[in-house]
C-alpha cells in the first residue's frame, strides 16, 4: 500500500550542487556539499562530508565544541578514540552519533587496508545545548532498523520511515534515512513541514520531487523546497541510494570558527581560550594523545 496519499504538498528541488573532491585532514579526500562557500549553512545543518580515507591518511587529534556529528560508514573502517578515554571502531553500515557538547578532542583513523568511505553531517546544537556534557549513540549496521517494501529499502538511522521508528535520540530534532530504490520504484516520504531538508545521491540515478524532471546522479546534494513529503522515482535500471535528511531549524546566530560553532563571537573567543588553557570542558586536552598519533610519532 502506498503512502502517497499523505503527501498534499510534495517539496521541490530548489538548488542543487555537485560536491567536488578537496583535500581536509591528512591525505584524506572529502567531497563536501554542506559547509562550503556557497552553502555555508542550512539550518540546523553546518557540514556534509562524503569522505575517503586511506592509511596512513586520516584525521587526527582534533577538538570540537557546541553541535554534533554523525558519521554513517559505507565502505571500510574507521577507529574513534577521544580524550574521555572512548574508542571503537565504526564499520561499514555502523553509525556513530556523537553529541560534542562542551568539548571533545578525538581522533578518527583508517583501522584496515584499502579505501575507507563513509559520510559525516554536522548537526548545530542549541544554545542551550551547546555546552552539555559529550555523549555518543553507536548502532552497530544490524542494529540499524531496516524496512523494505514495494522495491524501496530504508535503513532507518533516524525519525521515521515505511513505519519503522529509529531509538536514535536527536536533541536538534533530525531525520536520516538511507534509501535504495530498485528499478521502477516510487517512493513517497512524509517530511515534518517546518522542517529543512536535503537530499544526498550516493550511486545510480533519481528524479525528485517532480516525476517529469532530469535524473540527477551521485556526489549530488539537493536542497529542497517547503511541502510536507519528498516523492522518488527511480526511472533507471540500476539501483538509486540516497540519504533524505531533515531537521528542525533552530533560528540562531551561528558563530563558526573550524571545528567550533557558538552563538556569538565572544563564545568562539572564549573557546579558544579555553582550549588552549585546558579548562571548562577541555581539562584532558592538555595531557592526551591519541594511539594512533603515538603509534605514527614511533
Amino acid at each position: 500500500m502506498s503512502n502517497s496519499s499523505e503527501i498534499r504538498e510534495p517539496r521541490m528541488v530548489v538548488r542543487k550542487f555537485l560536491a567536488k573532491p578537496q583535500r581536509e585532514g591528512v591525505g584524506a579526500v572529502v567531497r563536501r556539499s554542506i559547509g562550503r562557500f556557497e552553502l555555508k549553512y542550512f539550518d540546523p545543518f553546518l557540514v556534509l562530508d562524503e569522505f575517503s580515507v586511506s592509511a596512513p591518511g586520516g584525521f587526527p587529534d582534533h577538538p570540537h565544541r557546541g553541535f554534533e556529528t554523525v558519521t554513517y560508514m559505507l565502505q571500510g573502517e574507521v577507529t574513534h578514540e577521544d580524550f574521555e578515554g572512548h574508542k571503537g571502531t565504526i564499520r561499514a553500515g555502523d553509525l556513530q552519533w556523537m553529541t560534542a557538547g562542551k568539548g571533545i578532542v578525538h581522533s578518527e583513523m583508517p583501522s584496515e587496508q584499502g579505501t575507507q568511505k563513509g559520510l559525516q553531517l554536522w548537526i548545530n546544537l542549541s544554545s542551550k545545548n551547546k555546552m552539555i556534557d559529550p555523549r555518543y549513540q553507536e548502532l552497530q549496521s544490524k542494529d540499524i532498523v531496516t524496512v523494505a517494501k514495494d522495491g524501496i529499502e530504508v535503513r532507518v538511522i533516524a525519525g521515521e520511515a515505511l513505519g519503522s521508528q529509529s531509538p536514535v535520540y536527536t536533541r536538534t530534532p533530525t531525520m536520516y534515512l538511507d534509501f535504495t530504490l530498485k528499478q521502477g520504484a516510487h517512493l513517497p516520504q512524509p517530511i515534518p513541514r517546518t522542517w529543512n531538508s536535503f537530499v544526498y545521491v550516493i550511486e545510480g540515478e533519481g528524479v525528485f520531487g517532480n516525476s517529469k524532471a532530469s535524473p540527477v546522479s551521485a556526489h549530488n546534494l539537493l536542497l529542497l523546497g517547503s511541502g510536507d513529503g519528498l516523492e522518488v522515482w527511480n526511472q533507471s535500471v540500476n539501483p538509486l541510494r540516497f540519504i533524505l535528511v531533515g531537521g528542525e531549524p533552530l533560528g540562531e546566530p551561528v558563530a563558526q570558527y573550524g571545528p567550533f560553532v557558538m552563538n556569538t563571537q565572544e563564545e568562539i573567543d572564549q573557546t579558544f581560550y579555553d582550549y588552549q588553557n585546558s579548562v571548562n570542558g577541555f581539562e584532558k586536552a592538555k595531557f592526551w594523545k591519541s594511539q594512533s598519533l603515538s603509534d605514527l610519532e614511533m
